[in-house]
């Protein structure tokens, strides 16, 4: 096997990991709400604590790689994301439980942009680089239909802290290969840490998502509540003042200024948003509304992420021969018609409509991931790999939060069997379709000019 090929194969075993834990945490949620006496509102942050960190340190993480090296940042991130997934597996109570969710965040924020930024810097070719992303985004699905097969035969032979445990061979597994087999990487001029953008950030994301997922409960216009969204929009306010007065910003700015970039952006967003709140809202009403179990409701959704496999290479090379725009067009399509089912779904629908629509939306989310990335890597120089790569990651767990939190707080007011929350993932999948037609390339990208040699 050529070096780049297993070097593409150590790096997808972090995103492995990292896709594992979403739909694993997400089929436990209901033997955790049953252990640690959690409320609805208590399942989104059991989620979303480990998104927005994530989406807040990702830019971060890119940064550090590119300065400090990609792989030394590569094998730092997989020791804090196997750490946190031990402690969590021991967690006394859910409010550890979160804490040690936020310190996998940290972990993964290490892993995502660093790895991605390790493949750009490997597969040098537009084409070969968008196959090899493609790879990249099967392991996403593979990560789904593992997880909830795992997560329910660990939830239902011993409980839900089982589900934390796969990911600990895997991240030392990945740590070894990592230290033997990756050359060692850095960008030639590495950008400058931007601390006031990060706290921005964070404080953007954290009140707007406190502000949903609390709302439901404190009440919309209570002090509480409307104090976190003027929080958010003042942060938001100071962030676009900031950034474009660096000289090395966190978030460049001027990026979004291309049509292409800023729908990238826009349609992870989207995408994710449905992503996330799919996944929660149908564990509660496969396990709650339809009485299955853990396991049953880990098979059930089996086909979507088996979908998303197929889909992703398929994607790939969709990609490098037609552009992106036909891809988005597919995805959004499928993703909209996939979930049409889902928006009159009872305790009594038939199981064959399910399965139609979850085979149907999880080709379209297959098909979704590569354009994205594909986008937002090109939009930069290589030396830039591990900044874009994060622009990208962060968009799309900016918006696997706002799923959580706005479906979440939907489900939250008017029970898992509510319509209306499938209606707005619908819509957002239709979002994915317009904003994929109106901005993305038609034609592949042609090979950037400047590449940045890797320095071994």
């Amino acid at each position: 096997m050529p070096r780049r090929y297993l070097i593409l194969a150590i790096c997808c075993m972090s995103l492995l990991i990292i896709s594992l834990d979403v739909t694993i945490v997400n089929i436990a949620l209901p033997a955790i709400r049953d252990d640690l006496g959690s409320s609805v509102s208590g399942l989104q942050w059991t989620i979303d604590a480990y998104t927005l960190v994530l989406a807040s340190l990702l830019v971060l993480g890119g940064s550090c790689g590119d300065r400090f090296g990609r792989r030394r940042v590569f094998q730092a991130g997989l020791v804090l994301f196997t750490s946190g997934s031990l402690l969590c597996s021991a967690a006394p109570s859910l409010s550890w439980l979160i804490v040690f969710r936020m310190v996998q965040a940290v972990g993964g924020s290490m892993l995502n942009p660093v790895a991605l930024s390790i493949i750009t810097n490997t597969f040098t070719g537009p084409r070969e680089r968008a196959r090899a992303i493609g790879v990249w985004g099967a392991v996403t699905g593979f990560g789904l239909a593992l997880g909830p097969l795992a997560g329910g035969v660990l939830v239902h032979a011993f409980g839900w802290r089982s589900v934390f445990w796969i990911n600990v061979p895997v991240g030392i597994a990945a740590f070894l290969l990592a230290r033997r087999f990756i050359p060692e990487s850095r960008a030639e001029h590495p950008r400058r840490l931007d601390p006031v953008g990060q706290i921005l950030v964070l404080t953007l994301l954290a009140a707007v998502t406190f502000g949903i997922i609390e709302g439901p409960t404190s009440g919309w216009t209570s002090p509480v509540i409307m104090g976190c969204f003027i929080l958010g929009a003042a942060a938001l306010a100071a962030l676009l003042w900031w950034e474009p007065r660096r000289d090395e910003p966190l978030i460049e700015l001027s990026l979004f200024r291309t049509p292409a970039f800023s729908g990238a952006v826009l349609i992870a967003i989207c995408a994710f948003a449905t992503l996330g709140g799919f996944l929660f809202l149908n564990t509660l009403y496969l396990q709650e509304v339809r009485g299955l179990s853990a396991l049953e409701a880990g098979l059930y959704t089996l086909p979507m992420a088996a979908m998303t496999i197929i889909a992703s290479p398929l994607s790939g090379r969709l990609v490098g021969s037609r552009g992106t725009r036909l891809p988005l067009r597919i995805a959004g399509t499928a993703m909209a018609l996939g979930l049409l089912p889902l928006t009159w779904a009872t305790a009594t629908t038939p199981g064959w409509q399910l399965l139609a629509g979850y085979l149907v939306f999880g080709f379209g989310f297959g098909m979704v991931n590569t354009p994205i990335t594909n986008t937002a890597v090109s939009g930069l120089p290589r030396s830039r790999a591990g900044v874009a790569a994060a622009i990208a990651s962060t968009s799309r767990q900016v918006g696997t939060a706002l799923g959580v939190a706005v479906i979440g707080a939907v489900a939250s007011a008017s029970g898992p069997t509510t319509h209306a929350a499938w209606w707005i993932m619908l819509t957002l999948s239709v979002a994915v379709l317009l904003i994929g037609h109106l901005t993305a390339n038609p034609r592949p990208a042609a090979p950037h000019p400047s590449p940045d040699p890797v320095t071994a």
